[in-house]
């Protein structure tokens, strides 16, 4: 042994050895923990795959043919069907009705239903009872509520008959049929009964802003209005960014509410038909089942492509605070 070797502290032989060997990551996973994610998220991803991806797929595949609904598709057209729907003007206009109660729902529903939260935030006697009432149209099924609004709306209706009884005869109007009335309508009753989910939303979200904030802008002097405009609302973004979002994906979605009131053909002639019934007037109603799988199509890469630019210009500052350092 020589004197620089003799000289070398302990354990540096051993630190030569393991010089050469990759460092494992603090953050990586053992096999353990891989086992046990897979185990847990496959029952998920086999639904999502069989429910989801896998109709999407089949949607697809049977947009290319004219189809009756049974047996195996043999009528290929290729992409026939996809191009009947891009020149329909029919469907330029439910395209339009789409686009406007999306932008409705939003311009309606959003401030009416902040204005309420922000009410309800405060202390007050039946605070709760009143939660309950706003929220109560959302929960009363799509059927129900559908069907009770077109007789109130009808030309018989309640509504007619207590215009009559006020003395208001002049505004009495075929308020479902009339094409200047009838999509104003329309978004009247998804503001009543979606109203109440953003407020609910809306009031969750207020629940964790801390109160502290407030106590010091009081302190400061400032008004109740002045906290909520300085200090509520620009906290309360990322929740009303999540509501927006949720919003344009189910006013894209839209078909219930205006079938059962409208039907399968007053919609189209009132103005109220959207990319939904649509699909359905003309798809399973017409027989063409391979036309509506390619109008199903077309109705998922329209609000897929409308999620993700909403993701990428919205709601990106909001999923990047939620990552951690190691995860950007």
């Amino acid at each position: 042994m020589t004197a620089a070797t003799a000289t070398l502290p302990a354990g540096t032989a051993e630190q030569g050895k393991q010089r050469g060997r990759k460092r494992r990551s603090p953050n990586a996973l053992s096999w353990r923990d891989r086992m046990e994610i897979t185990a847990l998220s496959a029952p998920a991803v086999i639904l999502f795959i069989t429910f989801v991806i896998l109709p999407v797929i089949m949607a697809a595949y049977y947009g290319f043919f004219k189809w009756k609904g049974f047996g195996v598709p043999t009528n290929f057209v290729g992409f026939d069907n996809y191009r009947t729907i891009l020149t329909d003007p029919e469907f330029h206009n439910v395209l339009r009705h789409n686009a406007i109660v999306v932008v409705g729902s939003l311009a309606l529903q959003g401030p009416f239903a902040l204005l309420l939260a922000l009410l309800l935030n405060k202390k007050m006697r039946g605070q709760s009872l009143i939660r309950v009432l706003i929220f109560i149209p959302y929960v009363i099924s799509e059927v129900i509520a559908g069907t009770a609004w077109g007789l109130i709306l009808q030309t018989d209706g309640a509504m007619n008959g207590l215009l009559r009884k006020l003395g208001l005869s002049a505004l009495v109007n075929d308020w479902i049929s009339d094409p200047k009335t009838a999509l104003t309508v329309l978004l009247f009753i998804l503001t009543w009964k979606y109203a109440g989910f953003a407020v609910i939303i809306f009031l969750a979200g207020m629940q964790g802003i801390p109160e502290e904030l407030t106590e010091a802008a009081k302190v400061d002097g400032a008004s109740y209005w002045q906290i909520q405009r300085k200090i509520t609302i620009p906290l309360l973004g990322p929740t009303m960014r999540m509501w927006g979002f949720l919003s344009i994906i189910g006013s894209l979605q839209l078909f219930d509410l205006v079938y059962i009131i409208w039907g399968q053909y007053i919609s189209s002639t009132a103005g109220t038909s959207t990319m939904a019934t649509y699909m359905v007037v003309n798809g399973r109603m017409s027989g063409n089942y391979g036309y509506g799988n390619a109008v199903a199509v077309v109705l998922f890469l329209i609000s897929l492509v409308i999620a993700l630019t909403y993701q990428r210009f919205v709601l990106r500052r909001d999923t990047e605070g939620a990552l951690t350092g190691s995860s950007r």
